[in-house]
């Protein structure tokens, strides 16, 4: 019986430890809405389509681009997207959902758990306060100051590139790690 239990320990400690990477990106900056106007419809602004731009040079130059994407399917949201594939080489599989629209935090991880595990990097587009607020239940570790700024606020167009401790996306939890928090405004400055 003592054999079968340290059997099994040393079968488990040999196990690879695997690491997915879950991109969040708030929509970017979106035009006011208008009476009668479906929100829905709404477009990005021409500072929003710059901040797309610039968010998908970032992961172009960090050499981890998505594979997979969910995304919202709202036209501000799929314009983000559009934008950011437009600055990346890697063409990811992607899978518009009308559910994301406006989606809230369970709703959003629940999405997340259904990801394909062949996805090592996957990235979630989306809108607040349920981008932020899935951030908020998933990041437990990483930069102190990154973290702060994330808990402040997670303005359009930011990322978010978490890392999670799992094997399989089913497995997604507390306990990922803040790797970055890319905020738009702060590439700007970066340009000079």
């Amino acid at each position: 019986m003592e054999l079968r239990s340290s059997y099994r320990d040393r079968a488990a400690s040999r196990r690879e430890i695997l690491v997915k990477s879950l991109y969040l990106l708030r929509h970017a900056k979106a035009a006011a809405g208008e009476i009668g106007q479906d929100d829905h419809a709404r477009p990005l602004t021409g500072r929003g389509r710059r901040a797309a731009d610039r968010i998908g040079e970032v992961l172009e130059q960090r050499g981890e681009p998505p594979d997979f994407v969910l995304c919202s399917s709202s036209r501000r949201t799929r314009e983000t997207l559009e934008r950011v594939l437009d600055r990346i080489k890697a063409r990811p599989r992607v899978l518009m959902e009308s559910d994301l629209y406006l989606a809230d935090c369970e709703t959003l991880l629940a999405h997340v758990r259904t990801l394909p595990d062949d996805a090592s990097f996957a990235m979630l587009v989306g809108h607040n306060p349920g981008i932020a607020d899935l951030a908020d239940a998933l990041v437990t570790r990483g930069s102190h100051e990154a973290r702060q700024r994330l808990a402040r606020k997670f303005p359009t167009g930011a990322l978010a590139v978490l890392h999670l401790d799992i094997a399989r996306w089913a497995e997604a939890h507390q306990g990922a790690e803040l790797a970055a928090f890319i905020v738009p405004r702060d590439l700007e400055s970066d340009r000079g």
